[in-house]
C-alpha cells in the first residue's frame, strides 16, 4: 500500500462520519497532500480492494455527492459495519451504530434463495437540533 493510500485510509478511519472526496483532500495539512485526481483514484482503489465503502447521497440542499468510510484497517482487519442518519437541514451525519439487520438479511437469503454480500443503509430527515422528533 502506497503512502498516499495509507494516508487517505487514515483520514477515512479517523473521520467521525462518512466523508466526500473533497473533505478527504482537505484533510491534508498545508496543501501537503495529493492532488484531487489522486484522491479520487486512491478512494477508488481503496474501495475496489476492500478497504473502503461508499454510497451516493442526494441532499436537496447540498446536491448529490459520494461519501466514503473505512471498512478495513491497513492490516486488512475488518472494522465494524455502520449505518448513518443524514440531516437534510444541517448536512451532518449521525452514527446509528453497528448493523442490526443480520436477522432480516438472513431471512431474505433463506426465503428468496439469495446470497447477500453487502448492504448500505442511511436514513435522511431532520436531526434533533434542526427540528426533528421532539424529546421523549
Amino acid at each position: 500500500m502506497t503512502r498516499s493510500r495509507k494516508e487517505i485510509l487514515a483520514i477515512l478511519r479517523e473521520a467521525e462520519s462518512p466523508v466526500s472526496a473533497i473533505q478527504v483532500a482537505k484533510g491534508f495539512p498545508d496543501e501537503a497532500g495529493p492532488d484531487q485526481a489522486t484522491v479520487y483514484r486512491t478512494l477508488h482503489w481503496l474501495e475496489e480492494n476492500g478497504f473502503a465503502d461508499s454510497f451516493v447521497l442526494h441532499c436537496s440542499n447540498h446536491g448529490t455527492e459520494r461519501y466514503y468510510s473505512a471498512i478495513r484497517d491497513p492490516g486488512g482487519n475488518q472494522l465494524p459495519h455502520r449505518h448513518w442518519f443524514h440531516c437534510v437541514a444541517c448536512h451532518r451525519f449521525t452514527d446509528l451504530g453497528t448493523c442490526g439487520l443480520r436477522g432480516l438479511l438472513e431471512g431474505y437469503e433463506r426465503d428468496l434463495g439469495l446470497r447477500i454480500e453487502g448492504h448500505t443503509l442511511y436514513c435522511t430527515g431532520l436531526c434533533a437540533d434542526c427540528g426533528g422528533a421532539p424529546d421523549r
